[in-house]
């Protein structure tokens, strides 16, 4: 891995309603300063309260959330534009599905435990913590800074309610899962998507199945159809069934 897809980045447990305040501040037409305001007022009771850390947890979370929704990379902003966009026009539970794809698209370390999570869950049922962090250390070498990120990632799942806690400790199981029908928004989740894989380009299969999206369950459509609600998209056929999704 190099780049933007070796970096840990998310480090920090963060609730769904901040990513939804945030991005609610940004359709509100608010700057980074009314923002950064916004959400220092939001958490203040609730993160690293009375802490006279520098960069405390609070800190590191509004940082999170802002790249998240505002600061994006600059190749994302397009995507962020159009999440934006699509999320005006949906009901608010199902919103999740835009907070999520925009997270994977900015953190892929999130995309990489997600990943890890949902083919688990595939799997056997459920997910393991222990197993979790196992191929962490495999991707990610054996940094502690990555193996307290996972975690935190992991209560962020729970916070979402898209993962339920067992009987077992550091057991986890499948929490709600959402459809995904509408067409535009498959094709803005499959864009999210390749953005957080090391290659650009992917089967329409894969991306449509993965499990980094394993909360959701998307309506499948055709790579060209796919293609045809991006301009950013582009496709090539790779045998009978197979069709890939490149971004350019």
């Amino acid at each position: 891995m190099n780049g933007r897809k070796a970096q840990i980045g998310f480090s920090q447990r963060i609730r769904l309603e901040w990513f939804e305040h945030t991005a609610n501040m940004i359709l509100a037409g608010n700057d980074k300063t009314a923002i950064n305001d916004s959400l220092q007022a939001l958490l203040e009771d609730k993160v690293s309260v009375g802490s006279q850390v520098v960069r405390g947890g609070r800190e590191k979370m509004i940082s999170i959330l802002l790249k998240t929704w505002l600061t994006v990379p600059r190749e994302l902003e397009t995507l962020r534009d159009d999440g934006l966009d699509i999320f005006q026009r949906l009901p608010r539970k199902k919103r999740i599905v835009i907070h999520w794809g925009m997270v994977l698209a900015v953190y892929p370390f999130w995309g990489a435990i997600a990943a890890d999570t949902g083919r688990l869950l595939r799997l056997q049922g459920t997910a393991a913590s222990a197993h979790i962090q196992r191929r962490v250390k495999e991707q990610y070498g054996e940094r502690e800074a990555a193996s307290h990120a996972a975690q935190r990632v992991l209560r962020s799942f729970i916070d979402w309610g898209v993962l339920n806690e067992t009987g077992d400790k550091g057991v986890y199981a499948q929490g709600e899962q959402y459809s995904v029908e509408e067409p535009r928004l498959i094709a803005w989740m499959v864009e999210a998507s390749l953005h957080s894989r090391a290659h650009r380009a992917a089967a329409i299969r894969d991306l449509l199945d993965s499990p980094s999206i394993f909360p959701f369950r998307l309506v499948h459509i055709s790579a060209e159809q796919v293609a045809s609600l991006s301009p950013r998209l582009d496709t090539l056929r790779h045998g009978l069934d197979d069709d890939l999704v490149m971004l350019p």
